[in-house]
């Protein structure tokens, strides 16, 4: 050791200080940005997965204002507002509707948490009996989700209970900024037909057009296209 010490010291080479270490995790290692957005992704995926029924599993947004409103949701989802999707039966409301969801959560966002429910199931779910956490209990649960898929929404003629209901639910995620998906068969204004306001009522019907991002879907009705394929 001593002689090669002194070979070392005789060329200057004991004088060499050593390089920097690469301690950087790779991106396949915890640590990594890159990693912890796969992560994430597949914890969004699989959420959306179980939220989601099997007829609904390969949706996928492809409408160019509902694929960037699911963007602005991801980016900022305090300044998403609300995605309301009209049109007549079998138009694709509800496949678009989950596809924008599932957009979001293949963007890895730090949080997702989603509840997709029928307007009539959640009718259910909000009358006295109707689940075992209580109807209050429910109504906030539905207030304070992240992202929230209400289907359906003016398929039963609305009562003064209902009314009180849905305008709790939309003027709390409306104040908070919470983004919210609404599809219903009726339009948010007609004037030779019946509407949203006729069938929801004028106050709730305010709250669905402000900060709205309204798509209309039109085209033949693909469900019984589907049938007469078969």
């Amino acid at each position: 050791m001593r002689r090669v010490r002194a070979i070392l010291e005789a060329r200057g080479l004991d004088r060499i200080e050593p390089g920097p270490v690469d301690q950087a995790p790779a991106p396949d290692e915890p640590g990594h940005p890159d990693y912890h957005h796969r992560q994430r992704v597949q914890v969004a995926v699989n959420r959306w997965t179980t939220a989601v029924p099997y007829r609904y599993q390969d949706a996928a947004a492809t409408h160019p204002d509902i694929t960037a409103w699911a963007d602005r949701a991801t980016a900022d989802w305090r300044s998403a507002g609300f995605l309301v999707l009209t049109g007549s039966f079998g138009t694709g409301k509800t496949h678009q509707a989950y596809g924008a969801l599932r957009r979001i959560a293949e963007a890895g966002p730090d949080r997702f948490e989603m509840i997709a429910i029928t307007a009539p199931d959640m009718y259910g779910l909000l009358r006295p009996g109707g689940s075992d956490r209580g109807h209050e209990a429910e109504l906030k649960r539905l207030c304070r989700i992240p992202l929230l898929l209400l289907d359906d929404l003016g398929t039963e003629k609305i009562s003064e209970w209902t009314e009180e209901a849905t305008y709790r639910l939309l003027n709390e995620r409306y104040n908070e900024c919470r983004p919210l998906i609404v599809t219903s068969n009726f339009p948010t204004r007609s004037d030779d037909g019946e509407d949203l306001s006729d069938r929801l009522g004028g106050r709730i019907a305010s709250r669905l057009s402000q900060l709205t991002t309204v798509v209309v879907l039109d085209g033949p009705d693909l469900r019984r296209q589907l049938r007469s394929i078969a």
